[in-house]
């Protein structure tokens, strides 16, 4: 039996949206969210039908807030308004966001302050439940009045407009449900503009950074230790009284990590005595970079906690007298910490490249570019040409869109976020990110292969022959791209870190000892 999510009522973390997204637990509604939801829904109908002059209720949308509208033509209105802001335009986003958007926003108009139906929050969880998932552009969003125009195609499907992916396709709206006997819902007073405004396009773009961003920084730990063992370099800077003098909390994290990670290694113990003063930065200042990358994550992570709980809706009801036209659909508060991951991630990366530099350069007694036989050979010259582009694409992708602002709506939305394009920067810079990770692991796995007969830790020894399973050692050129490909998937698909995860389980090895806050 399924876990159970009570939308409305209890509290969403990334975690939780996406087990529901995975169909690893079901969201619903229980009797006492219902009550609330129908009693905002009495509230809209009332005002719609008195001479109190309410926005979106009884008027028209944006710049044109001081047009009239009858209670005649209120209901008209809402169709209007999906099929005006369906303006959309780009590739469809990812299924999997385009589903966290639909499980955000049931969340959202479920708090009972909307005043949506009832029977429309029931067709966005069977959305959610049967996989009808809404074909969303990805661009047309400023981020602020809400999401408009993705969460306008993201309702049209209600309406039985739009297109959905439905078993591996996209196909019209309007097929699916005649195959599922299901007709459009009539939306009613307010509906349109409630389902259009809020923050669930940037939202959904949030949560899965920080998924993905969670699996590159505990890959990136291992790939590090990995890497600092090949290089032969030291284990002094990890040490816990050393960073009880500078204690962020990411850094901390970091150097517990990497220390518990090449815990009994031969590898370092074989040169404790050596005549090296200190390492090269990207070496020993891994906890100060790899840790301040975790705390922006962190920074992320418990405003995504505060944007799943929040109403983003405009106007907000709380009672008949009480209707407040205000701000909450603005996406700045999401937005700024989005362009701080960005470049975060961005850093992550940066300094990856570095350390893959250095294994191929010829120094501490590995052979230049990771080969015998260079000349005839080149090695693994061009893989770090690939990171070195990745790196500079990331660095062209760090300007911050929250930055900007350009006026829209005739100037009555006069400062806007831009924070749909901050989460679509974020998300592409997390891959590019992957693959330079991908790239370092290859070389690591190569590098430390030449420090035979000696061994590594024992969850190191488990780590590089889970890719030892997937690329052979290369003696001489091959084509890199598909080993770079292999690589990669192991880390893009969470294997790499479910084997670690799984590895310290069986070795009793705690790498995140009272670290919890850095879960999802």
């Amino acid at each position: 039996m399924k876990n159970i999510f009570q939308y409305g009522h209890d509290f969403l973390t990334s975690g939780i949206a996406l087990k529901i997204a995975k169909g690893e637990v079901k969201g619903i509604l229980t009797d006492s969210t219902k009550d609330k939801v129908q009693n905002c829904r009495e509230i809209v109908e009332d005002i719609a039908h008195s001479d109190k002059v309410v926005y979106g209720i009884n008027t028209g949308f944006g710049i044109l807030a001081n047009k009239h509208i009858s209670p005649e033509d209120g209901k008209t209105l809402q169709y209007k308004i999906l099929q005006s802001h369906s303006s959309g335009l780009g590739k469809p986003i990812a299924e999997d966001i385009a589903k966290l958007m639909l499980v955000t926003k049931v969340h959202a108009l479920a708090k009972g302050f909307s005043g949506c139906q009832l029977q429309t929050l029931e067709r966005l969880i069977w959305h959610i439940e049967n996989d009808v998932i809404p074909v969303i552009p990805e661009k047309g969003s400023v981020g602020a009045s809400g999401d408009l125009a993705p969460l306008s195609h993201m309702s049209l499907p209600l309406i039985g407009l739009g297109e959905v992916f439905f078993q591996g396709n996209i196909v019209p709206t309007e097929e699916v449900l005649k195959q599922f006997d299901l007709n459009p819902i009539p939306l009613s007073y307010k509906e349109g503009l409630s389902l259009i405004n809020g923050t669930q396009f940037m939202l959904a773009h949030a949560i899965k950074a920080v998924e993905r961003l969670q699996n590159a920084l505990d890959t990136a730990d291992i790939i590090g230790a990995m890497s600092i063992e090949a290089l032969m370099g030291s284990q002094s800077p990890f040490q816990p009284h050393f960073h009880e003098l500078r204690p962020y909390k990411g850094n901390k994290l970091v150097a517990q990590r990497i220390r518990k990670i090449l815990e009994n290694s031969e590898i370092g113990n074989s040169h404790v005595d050596c005549d090296r003063v200190q390492d090269p930065y990207s070496m020993r200042c891994i906890p100060q970079v790899h840790g301040a990358t975790r705390n922006a994550w962190l920074h992320l992570k418990e405003t995504v906690e505060i944007e799943l709980n929040a109403v983003t809706d405009n106007p907000i009801i709380f009672s008949e007298t009480d209707t407040i036209s205000g701000g909450h659909f603005h996406g700045q508060p999401i937005a700024l910490p989005m362009d701080y991951a960005c470049f975060a991630a961005a850093e992550l990366g940066n300094i990856s490249d570095r350390r893959t530099y250095l294994l191929i350069e010829g120094k501490w007694d590995l052979p230049v570019l990771l080969m015998d036989n260079i000349g005839l050979n080149s090695g693994f010259m061009i893989p770090q040409y690939a990171t070195a582009a990745l790196v500079t694409e990331n660095k062209t992708l760090c300007f911050p869109s929250s930055a900007d602002s350009i006026p829209t709506s005739l100037g009555q939305e006069d400062h806007v976020s831009m924070g749909s394009i901050s989460g679509r920067k974020l998300n592409t810079v997390i891959s590019n990110l992957e693959q330079i990770l991908a790239i370092e692991l290859l070389n690591a796995a190569q590098a430390l292969d030449f420090r035979r007969p000696l061994k590594s830790s024992a969850i190191v020894e488990e780590m590089h022959a889970l890719v030892r399973s997937k690329v052979d050692f290369a003696t001489e050129d091959r084509v890199f791209a598909t080993d770079i490909a292999k690589v990669h998937e192991l880390i893009h698909s969470n294997e790499f870190i479910n084997h670690f995860n799984q590895k310290t389980i069986e070795l009793g090895l705690n790498v995140n000892e009272t670290f919890e806050e850095f879960s999802i």
